[in-house]
């Protein structure tokens, strides 16, 4: 299970469609779209798991509409295995992302800091470098829209979960002797 978290606005629910491989989360630039958590099932490398979209997380606003999608965020980090933390290259490191930043941390899950809207081919921008100051390792650089870097988040996620091999059926095998 792998959480997709961040503030509103950076591209999370576009992630989400893109790994998912279809839209089922709507994508606005308005935000407070996504309020609750979005399940879906997705695949990587031949290996099936489920991605959860989440809204926005505001953590200092006491209005009822952010507290309740800063809950059902919660929820969603509380059950995952690993979280992605999805940042905007665009308006770089803010307040709520530190915020945001400070409760994955307490949460004591493996994080995967995505950078979104990285959306030019080649060289990424020297600004990457300031989401180091957030704490939680290496930045992944990502274009939700083009789907550039996806996979190297994907494998990253991979490290953090204990996949169990599933156990073939013993009367389906043949077996044979010489």
């Amino acid at each position: 299970l792998v959480a997709v978290v961040g503030r509103p606005n950076v591209g999370k629910s576009s992630f989400f469609n893109r790994v998912v491989g279809k839209r089922v989360a709507i994508v606005e630039d308005t935000p407070g779209v996504t309020r609750d958590r979005i399940y879906a099932e997705a695949e990587w490398r031949n290996i099936h798991f489920a991605l959860i979209d989440t809204g926005g997380i505001e953590p200092a606003s006491e209005e009822i509409i952010p507290a309740q999608m800063r809950a059902q965020a919660g929820i969603a980090m509380d059950t995952a295995d690993v979280i992605l933390f999805v940042t905007d290259i665009r308006t770089g490191v803010t307040a709520n992302d530190y915020e945001v930043a400070t409760m994955l941390m307490k949460s004591g899950k493996p994080v995967v800091l995505v950078v979104n809207k990285c959306d030019s081919i080649g060289k990424v921008s020297d600004d990457i470098y300031e989401f180091y100051s957030l704490g939680l390792g290496d930045p992944f650089p990502v274009s939700s829209v083009h789907g550039h870097g996806t996979g190297d988040i994907l494998d990253e996620c991979f490290k953090y979960i204990k996949y169990e091999e599933e156990d073939e059926d013993e009367d389906e095998k043949i077996r044979v002797a010489v």
